[in-house]
């Protein structure tokens, strides 16, 4: 136990740990300690055994409060436990009322929307499997009650959903738990689930099978969402959120704001002259708006396609293909007409550090002729250009896809 004086310039010169929590006790107060997160946080507690219960019952953050003033606070703690009582079961009996739901709302809205992009997959994460916890009285859910959610969200949604939700549950614990002075978090200590990198696609003996399929769905917005997916192997959240105003389809390209990224920044996606066919088609067939797949929801545009993946894929005889899938198989596709693997990470709009470099250097010339050669292969698999998904094709997208690398 590493005990100083603690002061001002103490605790601002205390490096924060490369991994959980470091306490610094106070020589002075008995019990009192600063303790040092990995992102920096420095926050004052008193630390002590009360009624044979270790407690650490917190006092305030730094700097907001002093060494000074946690001294006081933490001498009438120590008061109050000397006279028998217990001011941690004081707080938590105060604290009673707060539901999980309410903790994730707090998450969600002061932390999740300021810092991460991706805030919408956590609330849509909580509305989907964190339900049943929603309603429990935060400081009453136990270790034992995550694990099971964990294990129940496996079996019925996969391993991975239950590993994002128990992740998601122990973020919320860690973040507006602890603000709400809860310092267990339930999902520490549950295992996960053991992940395998998924190698999915749709398979030339495959791909005929979907394309009737999709042939047969019956709502023409998910029959041309789903090719729209294989077509440009965007992520599913951008396609369903695609905009007019961000597409250029003389060119055959779509820019996706930097908003909408989930690198950050703005992506430069090529569409091949199937893609463009398709939206040429809706183009002609809306009566306006925003969104190229508007929808009567509160995005405005539509959101949830599972259950009408499923049924295509039920036609299809095809089992084990997710929608994200879809964004693998353009993938898979370039690497087999032979596109080397910066041309399919610029082309899916990934971003790694060892791969940016390769992309500064790289124009749109080669990525668009690899785009266009999978998806000729893939089409050509399929039975060229499955009745009923594509429009005949016309001399302008014959062009584009002909055009010389120069003139694109």
């Amino acid at each position: 136990m590493q005990k100083v004086a603690l002061s001002k310039r103490r605790i601002e010169a205390l490096d924060a740990p490369g991994r959980g929590r470091l306490y610094v006790y106070d020589a002075k107060v008995p019990g009192l300690a600063v303790c040092v997160t990995a992102a920096g946080a420095k926050t004052f507690y008193l630390c002590r055994r009360v009624s044979g219960r270790y407690e650490r019952i917190r006092i305030g953050r730094h700097p907001a409060v002093t060494v000074e003033q946690a001294r006081r606070e933490a001498a009438r703690l120590n008061g109050q436990i000397a006279e028998g009582q217990n001011p941690q079961a004081r707080r938590r009996a105060a604290r009673g009322e707060a539901t999980f739901g309410a903790l994730f709302d707090a998450f969600l809205d002061h932390h999740a929307k300021e810092r991460k992009r991706t805030w919408r997959d956590d609330a849509a994460q909580f509305d989907r499997h964190l339900q049943p916890l929603a309603k429990r009285k935060a400081s009453a859910i136990t270790r034992a009650d995550v694990k099971r959610l964990h294990a129940s969200i496996g079996r019925e949604c996969g391993k991975y959903a239950a590993n994002r939700a128990l992740a998601l549950v122990s973020a919320v614990f860690n973040v507006a738990g602890r603000e709400a002075g809860i310092e267990f978090n339930p999902a520490k200590g549950v295992g996960r689930f053991r992940e395998q990198s998924r190698d999915r696609f749709l398979r030339a003996d495959e791909l005929r099978a979907f394309f009737k399929a999709l042939a047969d769905e019956p709502n023409p917005t998910w029959r041309d969402l789903f090719v729209l997916l294989l077509l440009t192997g965007a992520r599913r959240a951008n396609v369903q959120a695609m905009r007019w105003t961000d597409l250029d389809l003389d060119r055959g390209l779509w820019l996706i704001p930097e908003t909408e990224s989930k690198t950050g920044e703005p992506l430069i996606c090529i569409l091949a002259g199937p893609a463009v066919a398709i939206l040429r088609r809706r183009l002609e067939e809306s009566a306006g708006g925003e969104y190229v797949f508007p929808a009567a929801s509160k995005s405005g545009h539509v959101e949830e396609p599972k259950k009408a993946w499923r049924a295509v894929l039920d036609r299809a005889g095809i089992k084990g293909v997710r929608i994200h899938d879809l964004r693998r198989t353009l993938g898979s596709w370039q690497a087999a007409t032979g596109a080397s693997l910066s041309i399919i990470g610029r082309a899916l709009g990934h971003k790694s550090v060892t791969a940016t470099a390769v992309y500064a250097r790289l124009d749109l010339d080669p990525v668009r002729q690899s785009v266009e050669a999978a998806t000729r292969a893939i089409l050509d698999a399929a039975g060229e250009r499955p009745a009923g998904l594509l429009p005949p094709a016309n001399e302008k997208e014959t062009a584009m896809a002909e055009r010389p690398p120069s003139e694109t």
